[in-house]
């Protein structure tokens, strides 16, 4: 029998309890179910990206495709409390400034989070341009805190690499979650 760590068996309640606030957050809206379809995959994405500094392909890119269709049929759907063709064009803006970020500062911004960020960006603004923005400067406040953390705890420096895999899913949460709430 496989043993897991104490990181591994935190992954089913910490799913839970996010699928739990965003439920509580969007309420009854056709886009909850495609949150509930995401939520898992981007946990274990970032747990991925924790444990090896890499997010996998095979989890990103059908994240986005799943983004980005389930998103059109809950636009169909009578009460969907978004846009979909801004969420379209979220993710596409998103993905190419992260890819700008990831030419200008490879070390900094990896290919992994450039495509992470299509499903980031149509979810995010799904709800709005508002959204968006507070979603990813959520991530990158978070993962700037982590950073300082790293520097003054651990005597980080600038060649540290640490995953934003992670910081970039929180921010989506935290988007998602005001985005449900103010829907």
């Amino acid at each position: 029998m496989p043993r897991h760590g104490p990181r591994a068996r935190l992954l089913a309640p910490l799913t839970g309890a996010c699928c739990a606030a965003v439920a509580a957050a969007v309420g009854p809206h056709p886009e909850l179910a495609v949150w509930l379809l995401l939520i898992p995959g981007l946990v274990a994405v970032t747990a991925v990206d924790a444990a090896v500094l890499r997010l996998p392909d095979p989890l990103t890119l059908p994240a986005a495709a799943l983004a980005a269709a389930g998103l059109g049929v809950a636009a169909l759907l009578p009460g969907a409390a978004g846009s979909w063709p801004r969420a379209l064009l979220g993710g596409a803006v998103l993905c190419a400034a992260f890819f700008g970020l990831a030419l200008i500062n490879p070390r900094g911004m990896g290919l992994g989070d450039v495509k992470l960020s299509p499903v980031l960006g149509v979810a995010l603004a799904w709800y709005g341009w508002p959204v968006l923005l507070g979603g990813v400067l959520a991530a990158f406040l978070l993962a700037s805190l982590y950073a300082f953390f790293l520097v003054v705890a651990r005597g980080a420096g600038r060649g540290t690499a640490f995953s934003m895999g992670p910081f970039l899913a929180l921010g989506a949460l935290a988007g998602v979650l005001a985005g449900g709430l103010g829907g």
